[in-house]
């Protein structure tokens, strides 16, 4: 155990890579097959750069940040690049607020009031495998920060034409393993059972636990065999789950992981793309209460606590998935208190979601909303985000995190 009750997640030996091991052949969804999937030939990569796209960027990073300097030279400057070499490369300021602002655009995040203290690192020269593991493990350090969660992003080096970047193959920097007994009950997260395929054709070995940190997968040739990590000493802060009311959840046995960061999506900005750009913010309670934990295709724990609250499961019309749910998202927020680890409770957030349009509305931005995203899971016509309208969905908007192309 850690300071305070935080569980640290400890490395089961040295650090392990795919070439060191014989060869063999993330949204909620319902659980992926455990089956490994053929190497495929890479998806193709932007070849040039969009003119239109990159100058668009440029114009409205000066418009937002005046002080930048003579944007009519920065748009000769960009356009010149592109005719040269098929791309350009963003300075710091520019990488900057492209990545904070492709959150503000985030239509399907509840907690963009935040946007612009995002932590921005750039990494763009880091090409080699080891090196990025590095920084994606110390991305877990600085974003976990001792339990006060900051919102931090990675970025490492874009596509350039004819020259795809290096790619993450985990949805996620940390995802708990899942696979089948021979039973044929599930042993850990059936969401990570993919990744628990792939990381054991590579070689890695997992153990007969509910809760293990799979290993960290990247690809420096897209399509390429991936090299793999393990999770070093200290990297990742957990929560053992307590209820304040209740002795016999903790006999459960369950824990969750402080810091969700994001791996497996585009970082767009100005017709750049930076496959690899890990970013975090914190937790909202009911995404681990109300889904990772209570998910029919995830942990599927409701019928498990709501035995042990003796709850009458003899019809639907008891009403008793609604209230194990309750406690379970009690736990969850008790347990992240009570430890020091930041984590919103559902109503506190959508009252700040509420305050986040109102601030745009006043920049004269309009805030894109997926509203069955913003909604909470729990309890969702008790929040003001439930009771109104939100400004269309624009999938051209950018800046903008991207699903990553299927390969």
């Amino acid at each position: 155990m850690g300071a305070g009750g935080i569980t640290l997640v400890f490395s089961l030996g040295r650090r392990r890579k795919a070439a060191a091991v014989s060869t063999c052949p993330f949204t909620p969804t319902a659980a992926p097959p455990s089956g490994a999937r053929p190497a495929q030939p890479p998806s193709p990569v932007q070849q040039v750069t969009d003119r239109r796209e990159a100058e668009g960027f440029v114009r409205q990073f000066h418009h937002e940040q005046p002080e930048a300097g003579d944007v009519e030279r920065r748009v000769r400057e960009v356009l010149a690049a592109i005719d040269r070499t098929g791309t350009y490369e963003h300075t710091p300021a520019e990488l900057s607020f492209g990545a904070r602002v492709a959150w503000r655009n985030a239509a399907r995040c509840i907690g963009r009031l935040y946007w612009r203290s995002l932590v921005v690192r750039d990494l763009r020269q880091v090409t080699s495998a080891d090196d990025m593991a590095a920084h994606c493990f110390e991305h877990l350090r600085l974003a976990g920060n001792g339990g006060r969660i900051r919102p931090v992003i990675s970025v490492f080096a874009p596509d350039r034409p004819g020259r795809p970047a290096p790619r993450i193959v985990n949805d996620q920097l940390v995802r708990y393993a899942g696979h089948r007994t021979p039973e044929g009950r599930w042993l850990g997260d059936p969401r990570g059972a993919a990744s628990t395929a792939r990381a054991r054709d590579l070689g890695w070995k997992r153990d007969e636990e509910a809760f293990q940190v799979l290993p960290l997968m990247i690809e420096e040739r897209p399509g390429g065999r991936p090299e793999w990590y393990e999770v070093p000493d200290g990297s990742v802060l957990e929560v053992p789950l307590r209820h304040p009311d209740h002795g016999w959840f903790a006999e459960l046995g369950l824990r969750w992981y402080a810091v969700p960061a994001i791996s497996d999506m585009t970082l767009e900005i100005g017709g750049v793309r930076y496959p690899a750009a890990p970013f975090n913010g914190w937790y909202m309670g009911t995404e681990i209460g109300a889904r990772n934990l209570a998910d029919t295709e995830r942990y599927d724990l409701l019928p498990v606590v709501a035995d042990r609250l003796g709850l009458d499961r003899s019809s639907e019309r008891t009403l008793w998935r609604d209230r194990a749910l309750v406690e379970l998202n009690v736990a969850v927020l008790h347990s992240f208190q009570r430890v020091g680890v930041t984590i919103a409770d559902h109503h506190t957030e959508s009252e700040r979601f509420l305050r986040h349009i109102a601030q745009e509305s006043r920049y004269g931005r309009p805030t894109p909303a997926d509203w069955s995203w913003i909604v909470p899971p729990v309890s969702g016509s008790t929040t003001p985000v439930f009771h109104r309208y939100y400004d269309p969905v624009d999938a051209s908007l950018r800046p903008a995190f991207l699903a990553r192309e299927t390969r």
